[in-house]
């Protein structure tokens, strides 16, 4: 694991990350009087956001409330929020998630993030300027006597938690790569006629997941092997998660239904 650190005044992040507009390298020099305010609607920057990253270890607790999905070359996890681009179906649009619903960590670390350096061999603590719950002379304070404050100590080792659990999960996706278990799979939508029977199927999205065929048909030594080292009950909690688009769905019916009727009381 690289080192991490605050960074002396002018340093510089490129780069960029989901969420984050103006990431900037967290010094006292420049933040020394920044801070954050108590918000009762902290997570308005994820409003037009339907998919988030997730980590390995949050397969489980995310899949109560979404689809876990593999996306991309890379085949990085994703917990599916929202049937369409920038549309968020679990955060109001002043800022709040549903309480019923998992608040990934990817979203929980915000505006903190995590920068490597040039070399790679350090990661430099970052801080979003432009999220709105940051100011001058705040409740919460970044800086204390030149010194990072408590709550700043925090998030930097929850981005570091968070680095060790991206790693593992890259580990993860490669032992499912090597092991050949993902396959393309399609998310479909039936809606009903105007006489109750079903219409036409309507695509939602591909994706990549875990084939069940695939996973059945591993030698012996090689399933013991996912059983053992935690990697299969991960497995079965992103294939559980799928049923999560039936869900997805009527979420999305409902939100429908409910502005339809707003626009008519109007």
């Amino acid at each position: 694991m690289a080192k991490s650190q605050t960074p002396a005044a002018g340093a510089e992040l490129t780069g960029n990350v989901m969420f984050y507009n103006q990431p900037e390298p967290l010094n006292p020099q420049v933040h020394g009087d920044l801070g954050v305010n108590f918000t009762d609607r902290p997570f308005s920057f994820v409003t037009k956001t339907h998919v988030v990253p997730i980590t390995v270890t949050e397969f489980a607790p995310a899949a109560l409330s979404y689809p876990v999905v593999f996306v991309g070359e890379n085949k990085t996890p994703l917990a599916v929020m929202g049937l369409r681009d920038g549309e968020n179906l679990f955060v109001t649009e002043d800022g709040a998630f549903r309480p019923d619903v998992y608040i990934p960590a990817f979203v929980r670390r915000y505006p903190f993030v995590f920068a490597a350096d040039d070399k790679g061999e350090r990661f430099v603590l970052c801080v979003d300027r432009s999220a709105s719950f940051i100011s001058e002379k705040a409740e919460i304070p970044f800086f204390e006597d030149g010194q990072p404050s408590q709550y700043t100590q925090n998030a930097m080792q929850f981005c570091n938690d968070f680095e060790t659990e991206r790693r593992r999960t890259e580990q993860f996706v490669t032992m499912l790569n090597d092991l050949d278990l993902f396959e393309v799979k399609e998310a479909t939508f039936t809606p009903p006629t105007a006489d109750g029977s079903p219409g036409e199927p309507a695509k939602l999205a591909d994706y990549y997941g875990v084939s069940e065929e695939k996973l059945r048909a591993l030698p012996n030594d090689k399933f013991l092997e996912l059983r053992d080292n935690g990697a299969l009950a991960q497995i079965y909690a992103h294939m559980h998660s799928l049923m999560g688009w039936d869900k997805l769905v009527a979420v999305a019916l409902n939100k429908g239904a409910m502005r339809a009727q707003a626009g008519q009381a109007n």
